[in-house]
């Protein structure tokens, strides 16, 4: 079992809220103040700095966009979000009223692709802020991340529908159920395996899903764990936050898990990425990032050559009950 090292790094107080975690092609770590309204940019060895939002907007999740720039969701203000590493700011708005955007990712289109919580829609924006929206065939499913596959599509959970979805590029749906009832899948990432992987916030598992549908799952040591965020490190580990338990933990491809306590007694562990410094770094509602690294090494290893109920994500974003 590889032995890990965890430092928490302020970042600003505890009533912002530090939400999701990326990291910029400018070398820094960008995360989102949900209830503060900021965007937060840390260099790992350095000074946290953050540009303000409208303070009520609830920045939600960011990722890394095709232009170089950040691209984020804005919960409250149902808006898509783009900040520079410069910090210039630019807002979308979507078509659908109180659609409630929460995930969002890029795609091999070369835009972004997007959840709308309380629209059931998948919505798609170009670099230039041009706005499609695609209907899911059910109704009241609350679609919450999304991530882009190796198959060419993008792939999200339904937390209310208990199922893992995929969207093709040319707006084709399909949904896939998870075996587990009442699962309330978060947090998805694709594996260097070729399959996704995702949380189960209510069954306290780990999910893995293969393109063709096939799905496994792994229960975690402590079942109320309430897992959130999940993302993949260079080795193929995949690495995610357990907002219930205090932990980080890891599940390597053949269904290994370990778990790791977090210093600072509940700190509220949401987002988690693979940072520029190779150490996973995870952003705590606490007002802090924890970094955690391999014992003895500052990178981890590469290869040879967010709900549990409907109002997860609303209730986050408006700072009041959480997953």
């Amino acid at each position: 079992m590889t032995q890990v090292s965890i430092d928490e790094h302020t970042v600003t107080d505890s009533e912002a809220g530090p939400y999701a975690i990326t990291t910029g092609p400018d070398g820094a770590l960008w995360f989102t103040l949900v209830h503060s309204g900021h965007i937060g940019r840390l260099i790992p060895g350095g000074e946290p700095t953050s540009h303000q939002l409208d303070p009520a907007c609830g920045p939600t999740v960011i990722v890394h966009g095709p232009d170089d720039a950040l691209w984020f969701t804005q919960y409250q203000a149902h808006r898509i979000g783009r900040i520079t590493t410069g910090g210039v700011i630019d807002n979308f708005a979507i078509p659908t009223p109180g659609c409630g955007p929460f995930g969002i990712a890029a795609g091999p289109d070369g835009a972004l692709w997007f959840t709308e919580t309380t629209a059931d829609r998948i919505g798609r924006i170009t670099l230039d802020g041009r706005v499609t929206e695609f209907p899911l065939p059910v109704t009241g499913a609350f679609p919450s991340a999304i991530t882009a596959g190796a198959d060419g599509a993008m792939w999200f959970t339904l937390n209310q529908a208990n199922a893992v979805g995929r969207i093709g590029m040319d707006g084709a749906v399909a949904l896939h159920s998870l075996p587990t009832k009442d699962a309330a899948p978060v947090g998805i990432t694709a594996g260097r395996d070729g399959a996704l992987w995702f949380v189960e916030i209510s069954a306290g598992q780990i999910g893995r899903i293969t393109p063709d549908g096939q799905v496994i799952e792994f229960p975690l040591p402590d079942r109320a764990a309430r897992p959130h965020a999940i993302t993949v490190a260079d080795d193929g580990t995949a690495w995610f936050t357990e907002w219930g338990g205090n932990r980080v933990g890891s599940i390597t491809p053949d269904g290994t898990i370990t778990v790791h306590d977090l210093p600072t007694p509940g700190s509220e562990p949401h987002g988690i990425t693979l940072g520029p410094d190779g150490a996973l770094w995870a952003a705590l509602e606490i007002g802090a990032l924890a970094r955690i690294a391999a014992v003895g090494n500052t990178t981890w290893p590469t290869t040879p050559s967010h709900p549990p109920t409907s109002t997860t994500a609303a209730r986050t974003a408006a700072g009041e009950e959480h997953p």
